[in-house]
């Protein structure tokens, strides 16, 4: 009896033992997974903030350079609204380094465009981890970048003194806009050089975590195998578990690689094309030939622009919740419609309407995204070819739901490619889209629980159907 005592003793022990090495091994797991995750969203939220600052340093450029000329005091106004982006990330950073106010960096970061969401998690990433190699790597462009943008101030502010002096010399114009190109050339490097960083740190990161995870299940499962039959049931059913996150992380993963690089070459694409349109022009003497360049140049920001829109929409479609409220067709329609006229061949478009259905119960931020995407494609995949270009739009209620219909004559959609067109990056023309509108449309309908549709014949032009769940229509 003492013996077997003994020996149940000792089995005991060990099952505590390895209850606690299990359970141990389960509570660094989620943690290590926790903790991934919330620095995964914290460099998606930085890559994305750059963005922001990216864009702002951009516009504030464009809108120096157009004061330069015009010196139009409007222009100036924008210049410091959009110069207010860099500089809040700019104060952020700062702060943050200096172990300062919380309050006073969350403020500089919403300033910088960052979301209110967000915010937590930059400043968690920034505290905890500025020592760590990839992210104060980034952290040094990033200072790198704020130096540049108090040059781009001060220019600003050089220039704005001498209009406002009337002393504008055409040779004092000239330099200053040698100097903007230059600052905003190297700020193209640094803010490449940052996104680069955090990619490469992200990658990592995910690496570790598949290897972390493998080690623990491996651990987990091997010592509930071993001595204890009910704690295989248990591992198995938090196996299944872990599997699904990491799946679902690797998915996140994968889709985030994907939209930063895709998002990263549609960007640079028109900057590439214009700095050398730019060169060109700057050789040219012949002035039709300088006006074409210019035209050239238009388009190829309006591209990104384009582009840049595209991907507000999707962020706004991801982020904000669904809201129910009377919404007008007709006004939709008809901000859509003078929003777009600037797209090429927009004004020889003959639009008809046919609205048998105007205010409905829905959201009226998907609303606005799925008819601006839809006119947009419509006009800029019209057939110029053809005698009359047509873009017919419809409302009407039949079975219950509400119907959206725009129908176009234009080059219209091959048989291959119908059941891609809602994919993310999918185009049958990069050169017109960005391969996002139909992927940000068929979410923003998913949203509000409707569906769409198409049909289409290749030159005979294309109709898309979009039903939504009646609530109210007047």
């Amino acid at each position: 009896m003492p013996k077997f005592h003994f020996f149940k003793k000792l089995r005991f022990a060990n099952v505590f033992i390895l209850l606690l090495i299990v359970f141990a091994s389960c509570a660094l797991l989620i943690c290590i997974n926790f903790f991934t995750i919330k620095t995964l969203s914290a460099n998606r939220a930085y890559i994305n903030g750059e963005s922001h600052y990216s864009k702002g340093q951009k516009d504030a450029s464009r809108h120096l350079i157009t004061y330069l000329y015009t010196k139009d005091p409007n222009q100036w106004k924008l210049y410091l609204e959009e110069l207010k982006v860099p500089q809040g990330d700019g104060i952020a950073r700062i702060t943050l380094l200096k172990a300062g106010d919380n309050e006073v960096a969350r403020k500089a970061l919403l300033v910088g465009r960052n979301h209110e969401e967000d915010l937590d998690d930059l400043i968690w990433l920034f505290e905890n981890f500025k020592e760590v190699p990839f992210l104060a790597k980034a952290i040094h462009e990033w200072e790198q970048g704020d130096k540049l943008i108090f040059q781009l101030f001060i220019i600003g502010q050089q220039i704005n003194a001498k209009i406002k002096k009337d002393i504008l010399t055409p040779d004092n114009r000239e330099q200053f806009l040698k100097d903007i190109s230059a600052i905003s050339d190297k700020l193209t490097i640094n803010e490449r050089n940052f996104s680069n960083t955090l990619g490469e740190g992200t990658r990592k990161i995910k690496s570790l975590l598949i290897i972390t995870n493998i080690f623990f299940t491996l651990v987990i499962v091997c010592s509930v195998c071993l001595y204890y039959s009910i704690m295989v049931k248990r591992l198995i059913v938090s196996k299944k578990e872990i599997e699904a996150k990491n799946e679902n992380l690797t998915l996140v993963n994968h889709e985030l690689d994907r939209f930063v690089y895709s998002a990263s070459h549609d960007l640079r694409s028109p900057i590439t094309s214009l700095k050398g349109l730019i060169e060109i022009t700057q050789l040219e003497d012949d002035p039709n030939q300088i006006k074409r360049y210019l035209n050239l140049m238009h388009q190829s920001l309006a591209k990104q622009d384009r582009f840049i829109n595209d991907i507000i929409d999707y962020s706004k479609n991801k982020r904000k919740e669904v809201v129910m409220e009377a919404v007008s067709l007709q006004e939709l329609f008809d901000e859509a419609i003078s929003q777009l006229m600037h797209i090429e061949n927009a004004n020889q478009i003959t639009f008809t309407k046919e609205l048998l259905v105007d205010k409905i119960q829905s959201d009226n931020l998907r609303l606005k995204i799925i008819i601006s995407n839809l006119i947009s494609n419509a006009i800029k995949y019209a057939d110029s070819n053809k005698q009359e270009m047509q873009i017919s739009i419809k409302t009407y209620f039949i079975d219950g739901f509400n119907k959206i219909e725009v129908a176009d004559n234009g080059i219209g959609i091959r048989d291959e490619y119908k059941d891609n067109i809602f994919q993310m990056y999918f185009g049958t023309n990069k050169n017109k889209g960005s391969g996002l509108g139909l992927y940000i449309v068929k979410e923003a309908v998913e949203n509000i629980k409707g569906n769409i549709s198409v049909s289409s014949q290749s030159n005979i032009g294309s109709k898309f159907i979009v039903t939504i769940p009646y609530a109210y229509a007047s």
